[in-house]
């Protein structure tokens, strides 16, 4: 997979600092600043720690099955076109070598619903989509949210039922707001039809 993630510091070298820093714990195979500068600071085959507890489908070692890419961002403002031109590029590359397909690039909210925001409301996820690095809901008849969530991948019975609607608006919704409503449950279900989490192969 790949997980994408904000650094949620004020600069990107102050992010690069701490990533670097064996005592934080913490560490990403990409670092990408507003500017579009990229560092890589782990090989990508290695294992990095950067999603921490959670889950996608049947994974719940994430870090082991993921590349980790940080974007330099607080968490409260747009990602910029240079920041997001680098980022396509790392992820076309990433994805190409260890062929991963669009629906295995997640946000670190997803795996992690309750726990973790980024890359949060700001982040542009449809358009991603459009450059056919990740995946965006069409339409669909809406279906049952909870059971179409889990089939995408989200981890329906680890959290609350509200985190897992959180989660989703968060990437896929971000106006949403209020109760669970038709358009979510329209929209999951279309994702779940067509991207079902490890194309409905499940195993322990």
């Amino acid at each position: 997979m790949v997980v994408i993630h904000y650094t949620a510091m004020e600069s990107a070298e102050a992010a690069l600092d701490r990533l670097c820093d064996s005592a934080a714990e913490v560490s990403a195979h990409y670092l990408i600043c507003e500017r579009g500068r990229i560092w890589q600071m782990i090989d990508e085959e290695a294992r990095a720690w950067h999603a921490g507890a959670g889950r996608w489908g049947d994974v719940r070692d994430v870090n082991s099955r993921s590349i980790g890419i940080e974007l330099a961002n607080r968490g409260d403002h747009p990602f910029p076109e240079p920041q997001m031109a680098a980022l396509e590029g790392v992820m076309r590359g990433v994805m190409g070598r260890w062929r991963i397909p669009p629906e295995r690039v997640i946000g670190h909210s997803d795996m992690a619903p309750g726990r973790k925001g980024d890359p949060g409301r700001r982040f542009d996820w449809a358009r991603l989509a459009l450059q056919g690095v990740s995946v965006w809901p069409g339409r669909a008849a809406p279906g049952n949210f909870a059971r179409d969530a889990a089939r995408f991948g989200y981890p329906v019975g680890d959290v609350a039922d509200d985190m897992i609607l959180e989660a989703f608006r968060l990437r896929f919704r971000p106006w949403g707001a209020g109760p669970l409503c038709d358009a979510d449950a329209a929209a999951m279900a279309d994702l779940a039809a067509r991207f079902p989490v490890d194309r409905g192969a499940r195993s322990a």
